[in-house]
């Protein structure tokens, strides 16, 4: 059996099979707890790694050329939407007109070009909140011999408008270290910095990423090439099932910024150690440029460095804080 880079197999196309045939309407009702999907496995080739860095603008040398690991390796957010997409091997992704709210993901080891990765995940809870239904999912991605690579935890509105519902999120809340508040301010006294040294201290801020987010970016991210059309690379499902102007920006894109801000800011040590949990606030619309920026907010020495905590941020063109970040990692030999 070949193994693709993408979820599902697009070239059945060919044989005018119907792709979505048999599976379920992606609204709340339909959820069932527990409710599994998968396993999936991915290769993690060199176009896959290559369109990765068209879709997020990231170039990095570990993924073109090599890396400390001595093969190149993916980026960090290369996985984020095959684990998050992984209930669409059950429900209709075209169908689809949900609003992701919250984001976690923890990294524990980088992804290896020519790599296969299995994804499994689950729905573990539901709920109604504000007239709205939403699910948490849980996945991971782990090597063939079962080593945790990734691992993803989300929550989606199922069904909703969002076009209505964009824009009620907070910059705090949630437990934990999500109880602080991000502001997105940072000390004007400490130069921000492109990377983080031994010299850190609480206040840094981090030099801000600019981002254009084109549509051919967003529609690549959101699975065009897999023939699947929803808010974020259809122009007519955004207007008429969603009540946008344009299509919006998948939140899941947007965290594969910050995760790449994060990278820049701890090297080496975010992809065995990281931790982001990302909340959307309100939508990005295609053609605008984003800013993803953060502050270091501890800074706790440890025996192989430092473990570093940070509050990151989206800003759109207006200097709005469209997504906020809760994040943490080690920075190796600080």
């Amino acid at each position: 059996m070949t193994i693709g880079r993408n979820l599902t197999d697009p070239s059945r196309a060919l044989a005018r099979v119907e792709l979505e045939a048999g599976l379920k309407e992606p609204v709340y009702e339909q959820i069932e707890i527990p409710e599994a999907f998968g396993p999936v496995d991915v290769l993690v080739d060199d176009l896959k790694i290559k369109r990765f860095a068209f879709v997020a603008d990231d170039f990095g040398d570990w993924y073109l050329n090599d890396s400390p690991w001595g093969t190149r390796i993916g980026q960090p957010g290369l996985l984020a939407n095959d684990l998050l997409q992984l209930f669409t091997t059950r429900y209709a992704p075209s169908r689809v007109v949900g609003l992701h709210t919250v984001e976690e993901l923890w990294w524990e080891q980088p992804v290896r070009l020519g790599q296969v990765v299995r994804l499994s995940g689950r729905y573990t809870d539901r709920y109604e909140q504000r007239g709205q239904g939403s699910v948490v999912m849980e996945a991971e991605a782990r090597d063939l011999d079962g080593t945790v690579l990734i691992r993803h935890r989300g929550v989606e509105i199922m069904r909703t408008v969002p076009g209505e519902v964009g824009g009620r999120g907070s910059t705090g809340g949630g437990g934990g270290a999500a109880d602080r508040r991000i502001t997105g301010e940072v000390d004007p006294s400490l130069p921000p910095v492109e990377r983080l040294g031994a010299d850190a201290v609480a206040g840094q801020g981090l030099a801000p990423l600019a981002k254009e987010v084109t549509f051919e970016q967003m529609a690549v991210f959101s699975r065009l090439g897999e023939f699947v059309r929803n808010i974020h690379n259809d122009l007519e499902k955004a207007r008429e099932e969603a009540q946008l102007d344009v299509p919006i920006v998948q939140g899941q894109q947007q965290v594969c910024y910050l995760a790449e801000r994060a990278v820049r800011a701890l090297g080496a040590g975010w992809f065995t150690t990281g931790h982001l949990k990302a909340k959307f606030l309100r939508p990005v619309r295609a053609f605008e440029t984003i800013e993803v920026a953060g502050v270091v907010r501890d800074v706790a020495r440890t025996d192989r460095g430092a473990r570093v905590d940070l509050d990151l941020w989206i800003r759109d063109a207006e200097g709005r804080l469209v997504t906020v970040a809760w994040a943490d990692g080690e920075l190796l030999g600080a």
